[in-house]
């Protein structure tokens, strides 16, 4: 699902309310029931609610499900992405949408701009978008788990991911600032640098080696494990100084919904792989090797400096999330871009621009086959650095049509135990005082 920001100035106020209240029904709903989307959006118009239902699953919002036992719908990643844009316009983070600067198995990039003209990042999570073909032929993946939905996964990466910015951003640490998050998406600082992989070769290997490894460690000595710190995941900046002066190599750290606690019971092993990511790399494309073993995660816990897993955990980020998510990831098969280095070994190297398609086309897990694109239509790209008039050639603004019905008491959405208590409270027996009056045989 690529984002299309083309009809967000077609949805009405009607309508987003309509596209609110399926999100609202998705929290106990695979597939919402018409009637509790009529009845949460409260429009007083009979017709009205069908019309918007229509408007709405046209554009590829909202999808009717087939061979469904009732009559319903369920929100679709486009629906989600509306929703998410339409927070982010009107806290003012987001104007308007660009280009698509990136894409990989469990996220989308787009280039945005603030208000202010300041060029932003925005990052869509769309986890487990490359395992919808095996969900297909095994439907059972939300059984005996009313909480394991795609939308509500793809939630949690986007809130793990910005809570791990913010804190590492506090200590110091060199990554993007963290703008805003809402739903499945993160807006962050747009980075003017390349990513590691497409480096071919830099002045100083040993010195850069040496400051990611240090990153590593220091990470691990504020309680935490990247657990896919690899080419990938890391951007290079240049800073040229004076005359003469040699380039300076900025490295920052991106990509954190795979990030766990050194209290992990697998935290050894993925302290390991990150080191072995970056020996491997610097080996095979600088011909770069270092003679010292190690880290290790054991001599770098030694001096603790902080423990950001339990800050985050207080902040709202629990434990019992983050079990939920690494569960839900390991099964639709999503261990970041380090297992299939590991697994290519040094084909991976050769072959990285050889991704196939059709993994990174994103894929609604209730769409028909014939609506899935020709691999040939979706080419892998990677975040990168570009003339900002290039990005922004192609903005799209965000003329949002919404008269804040929701921001008056009286026009807000009922919640969903408001709901639950008219039902209730209509489908209460008659007393026996209503029975006589009205004629029954007592």
């Amino acid at each position: 699902m690529k984002l299309n920001v083309k009809n967000i100035r077609y949805v009405s106020p009607e309508d987003w309310r309509v596209l609110t209240a399926t999100e609202m029904g998705s929290r106990n709903h695979e597939i919402v029931p018409t009637p509790l989307i009529a009845q949460i959006a409260s429009i007083r118009s009979g017709t009205g609610v069908h019309k918007s239902i229509s408007a709405l699953a046209k554009i590829g919002l909202i999808a009717k499900v087939k061979n469904a036992k009732y009559d319903g719908y369920r929100l679709t990643y486009g629906g989600l992405d509306y929703l998410a844009l339409h927070t982010h316009t009107k806290s003012s983070t987001i104007y308007s949408v660009g280009n698509q600067i990136g894409v990989g198995k469990e996220s989308d990039i787009y280039v945005c701009a603030s208000p202010s003209g300041r060029n932003l990042v925005l990052k869509i999570h769309r986890l487990g978008r490359i395992s919808f073909r095996t969900v297909k032929a095994n439907r059972d993946y939300l059984r005996n788990r009313s909480s394991g939905s795609w939308m509500y996964m793809s939630r949690l990466a986007a809130l793990k991911e910005y809570t791990f910015m913010q804190a590492l951003r506090r200590e110091g640490f060199p990554v993007p600032e963290p703008i805003a998050q809402s739903r499945h998406t993160v807006v962050m600082e747009m980075i003017d640098a390349f990513p590691l992989r497409q480096i071919a070769s830099v002045p100083d290997p040993a010195g850069l080696y040496s400051e990611l490894i240090n990153m590593i460690v220091k990470l691990a000595q504020y309680g935490l494990i990247h657990g896919d710190f690899n080419e990938f995941n890391i951007l290079v900046e240049e800073k040229h100084g004076e005359e003469g002066t040699p380039v300076t190599l900025i490295p920052t750290i991106i990509d954190f919904p795979q990030m766990l606690s050194v209290s992990h019971v697998n935290a050894e092993y993925y302290f390991d792989r990150d080191v072995a990511c970056i020996k491997r790399f610097f080996s095979r494309r600088f011909a770069f090797t270092s003679d010292e073993p190690g880290p290790f995660l054991k001599e770098s816990m030694k001096t603790m400096t902080k423990r950001l897993d339990v800050e985050v955990e207080a902040t709202g980020f629990s434990k019992k999330m983050a079990k939920e998510l690494e569960k839900y990831m390991k099964e639709v098969g999503v261990d970041g871009d380090a297992t299939a280095l590991e697994r290519d070994g040094d084909e991976g190297e050769e072959d990285a621009e050889d991704v196939d398609p059709e993994e990174n086309e994103p894929e609604d897990p209730d769409a028909p086959e014939e609506n899935v694109k020709d691999a040939d239509t979706a080419k892998p790209s990677t975040t990168s650095p570009a003339d900002p008039s290039t990005l922004t050639t192609s903005m799209t603004v965000l003329d949002i049509q919404d008269t804040d019905i929701q921001d008056t008491d009286a026009n807000a959405l009922p919640s969903l135990e408001e709901i639950k208590q008219q039902t209730q409270s209509q489908q209460r027996k008659p007393t026996k005082s209503a029975k006589a009056k009205a004629g029954w045989s007592i």
